[in-house]
């Protein structure tokens, strides 16, 4: 059996609910809401957890970066990103690499933009984390991020199981520990912005598709029973999202000049 936690299967079932070449909510919108106001054309961006390739195709095609590293830990995500930037026509833009978990394999000063949509949430030492970000950014340069985060550090016990169904390395950390984090590592301009009340509305959505359309389209490659696993980890999903312990949140920093 697959260690992966993103097999085919399961990015069959989340480009079911998200959408061709994304693991998670928002899509393109979501991607264009996270740049904000900043200019990433003809940018050098690193894409930590680059996924299935709809995030870097966006940071491409949408808003003219002029190159995308996307980094990745699993080979079954980076093979379905690769066919999807081929087809895309974007390989000369856009070079997807597997790395080990752990330091980032690049020399200082590397990228003017981190960018990370989601997938920092299974790396748990956020200082390390951002420590490395800041490293291999360039003077002056951004991190702008998305992140599944936790709102306080004590979990309830519906939190502890909906992070058990989910089956996932989650390392939640807190809007505070994340603040504690980007400030440490010397950013400057740090920012957390709650996405809360926006995926609180998006995952009820999500999951009534689950119950008809999407769920029955996914069931014909996947399986009913694989769709009807994920629809039990949504309906758990809902009750933190309404608690306001499960809080989606943009990050943003500075390296200084």
């Amino acid at each position: 059996m697959s260690e992966d936690h993103y097999p085919p299967r399961m990015i069959t079932m989340l480009e079911a609910v998200w959408g061709e070449g994304f693991l998670s909510p928002g899509g393109p919108e979501e991607v264009a809401r996270i740049i904000g106001s900043h200019d990433i054309s003809g940018k050098a961006v690193l894409d930590i957890g680059c996924g299935a390739g709809g995030i870097d195709i966006t940071l491409v095609r949408d808003h003219g970066a002029g190159h995308v590293c996307g980094i990745d830990v699993e080979d079954p995500v980076l093979i379905h990103a690769r066919a999807l930037v081929d087809r895309a026509g974007l390989a000369h833009r856009i070079g997807l690499v597997k790395v080990a978990p752990g330091p980032l394999p690049f020399p200082p000063g590397t990228f003017d933009v981190v960018f990370s949509k989601d997938s920092i949430v299974h790396i748990p030492d956020k200082h390390a984390l951002m420590a490395e970000v800041f490293r291999v950014l360039k003077p002056g340069g951004r991190f702008l991020a998305s992140d599944w985060l936790i709102g306080t550090e004590t979990v309830s016990p519906l939190m502890a199981e909906y992070i058990a169904a989910e089956g996932l390395d989650f390392g939640m950390a807190t809007p505070q520990r994340y603040m504690q984090a980007m400030t440490a590592a010397g950013f400057v301009d740090c920012k957390t912005t709650s996405r809360n009340e926006w995926y609180r509305s998006r995952a009820r959505e999500e999951l009534e598709r689950l119950k008809g359309a999407a769920g029955a389209a996914a069931a014909k490659v996947v399986g009913q029973p694989f769709v009807d696993q994920n629809i039990a980890i949504w309906s758990r999903m809902i009750p933190v999202l309404d608690s306001g312990e499960h809080c989606p949140t943009h990050l943003t920093a500075r390296r200084p000049a």
